[in-house]
């Protein structure tokens, strides 16, 4: 495709991708590491496209590849092209096409799906067998692959994808299992009713993707590395400031110089999560999620919404205006983002730090920050007035929607519904009593009563606690934090640990909240394998002291069952009433 030190790029539809190229997933990859999150976003805006623009083409995004004619490498038979870039993307697909295949009872869908999986041999064509996709990167993927993706009915095994997706110690294998699992679920969820065939269709000769080829190794390399670390040379920010400066009157050079200047210190000052702020603006704007990129977004949702009203039947209109009202609302944002985010709200929120606290809690541990366009909007309407309160009740409906599993689109749809609220409401308290903050109480302390550790929100539910035991006289101190066990994962054979505990008691135990603290460095393995008294007094003593639930934990003389047991309840008790969550966990 692609000759000697010449690079190609095309866009392609995806039929064309699962159709006449082949693909290996080289030794030196990494894993396949997407979550639900991934793949439910990835869904939903391929569901999105397809019902709103089924007629549009969909673009999808980019990969990048080495092509390696037949005999490149020994015992290479065909050709192939090594994935650098869009493994993840590429795989995801690979496992969306067999689970419409065992979704569907239509033939036709069915043997398309297959088809786009793997080539089926004939030998009187001198057809050979290939899969689209082969994964060198371990034998165990492959076979899995081969079992769960390739063979007919493999996605239906939903049992066995269960026991992998939380034994196997291959990375890919539990992660890809979880993806098949997720897509099985949304593609039948009775609420999206996706119509397989039609779907299908509009996958394979609408989405489009565009690729990049090179048969020199070091050219993909290279091709690879500017994409994922310097990005495009034109943002879409920067066309947004040049189209806004130039509707700006000609003749207001001061203007345009003060709005410039206004752009480029915020650029400088947030850095990366400047593009990040301003999609917070287009939410507080729009109220729902992101589809398009950040400049289309504002060109055809808000300067001229394409949409029209369904009442009137008229296009909606504009939002805001590009030039001078545009740079006004900038403006006032970024004076409401530096105020809330920069930690001096002391004396205007009670005379104490519990507002920053907090913050600083939900900035550290929080997995996005689909919760800040919300704050903005309710400090905007109502500035310090119950703010304190409102981001209490913000951080518990986002925080417990993340831990209860809530997908992103559950997540970002829940944090619209609070900007919605507020701005219908008239005062703050209005916002306060709404039905918009009630949390999934049963759905959350499932999730933190049982093992936890190695879970995503780990790290911020131990930080929430320390918020909980802090002195809010005082700002809360951390940099550095690490997750450690008090009863440690492997403890030595003659240990006294050994001696307390027995192997189903560790096994139960030891991963639970209440026996997990936070530490202010990096985890010492052997300091942290001693028996406690050793280890509460040299070593815990050493890294702990500005976390409040860890130094409170370390109060406890020993460190049996029965002590383990008892700061279980204690935590789980703490989050219940902090979450207004009614179960009685005494």
């Amino acid at each position: 495709m692609a000759s000697e030190h010449e690079i190609k790029s095309e866009k392609i539809l995806v039929k064309d991708i699962f159709s006449k190229m082949w693909f290996r997933i080289p030794e030196y990859q990494r894993p396949y590491i997407w979550s639900r999150d991934e793949v439910d976003d990835l869904l939903d805006d391929l569901t999105f496209a397809f019902a709103e623009r089924p007629d549009t083409e969909y673009f999808l995004g980019s990969f990048v590849f080495q092509t390696k004619p037949a005999g490149t490498t020994e015992g290479q038979e065909f050709d192939e092209n090594d994935l650098l870039d869009g493994q993840q993307r590429m795989t995801t697909l690979l496992m969306l096409f067999a689970c419409i295949r065992d979704l569907s009872s239509d033939s036709k869908v069915r043997g398309s799906c297959q088809r786009a999986i793997f080539q089926e041999g004939d030998d009187i064509d001198e057809i050979p067998e290939r899969t689209r996709i082969v994964f060198s990167i371990r034998k165990e993927v492959q076979d899995f692959v081969d079992e769960f993706v390739k063979a007919d009915g493999g996605t239906s095994r939903e049992v066995d994808l269960l026991r992998l997706a939380e034994r196997s110690e291959e990375p890919s294998i539990p992660n890809m299992a979880r993806a098949i699992l997720e897509m099985r679920r949304y593609l039948q969820d009775p609420d999206l009713t996706v119509p397989l065939g039609e779907f299908l269709k509009f996958l394979r000769t609408s989405v489009l993707l565009i690729y990049i080829a090179t048969e020199n190794l070091d050219d993909a390399f290279r091709l690879f590395t500017i994409l994922n670390a310097r990005g495009v040379p034109l943002r879409n920010s920067d066309i947004l400031k040049s189209m806004n400066l130039g509707a700006l009157p000609s003749q207001d050079e001061s203007g345009k110089a003060r709005y410039a200047k206004l752009w480029e210190d915020a650029e400088g000052e947030l850095g990366d999560d400047f593009d990040r702020f301003l999609n917070h603006l287009r939410t507080i704007l729009l109220k729902d999620k992101a589809r398009l990129n950040l400049l289309q977004e504002f060109e055809d949702k808000i300067y001229a919404p394409k949409e029209k009203d369904k009442t009137t039947g008229l296009k909606k209109p504009a939002l805001l205006e590009k030039g001078k009202p545009t740079f006004v609302f900038i403006e006032r944002y970024l004076r409401h983002y530096g105020t809330l985010l920069g930690g001096g709200n002391y004396d205007d929120t009670g005379n104490t730090f519990e507002f920053d606290n907090l913050i600083r809690v939900m900035t550290t541990g929080l997995p996005s920050s689909d919760w800040i366009p919300p704050l903005l909007y309710f400090f905007d309407r109502f500035s310090y007035e119950n703010l304190r309160d409102f981001l209490v009740l913000l951080d518990n409906k986002f925080s417990s929607d993340w831990i209860a599993q809530y997908t992103p689109t559950e997540r970002i749809e829940n944090m619209n519904e609070v900007i919605r609220i507020i701005e219908s409401a008239a005062t703050p308290k209005d916002v306060l009593l709404a039905k918009c903050f009630q949390i999934d109480g049963k759905g959350m302390v499932r999730a933190i009563d049982g093992p936890v550790y190695g879970r995503r929100f780990t790290r911020y539910l131990l930080l929430k606690l320390d918020f909980l035991y802090q002195d809010h006289a005082h700002r809360m101190a951390f940099e550095s934090l690490s997750v450690e066990h008090v009863l440690p994962q492997k403890p030595a054979a003659e240990s006294q640990w050994r001696a307390d505990f027995s192997d189903e008691q560790r096994k139960e135990l030891t991963n639970r909240i209440g026996n997990l603290v936070l530490i202010t460095t990096k985890k010492n393995t052997s300091q942290g394998n001693a028996d406690y008294d050793v280890k509460r007094t040299k070593y815990f003593a050493k890294k702990i002291n500005t976390c409040p639930n860890s130094l409170r934990v370390l109060q406890t003389q020993s460190w049996t069952p029965s002590d383990l047991l008892k700061n279980q309840r204690i935590v789980i008790n703490k989050v219940r009433q902090y979450y207004r969550i009614e179960s009685d966990f005494s």
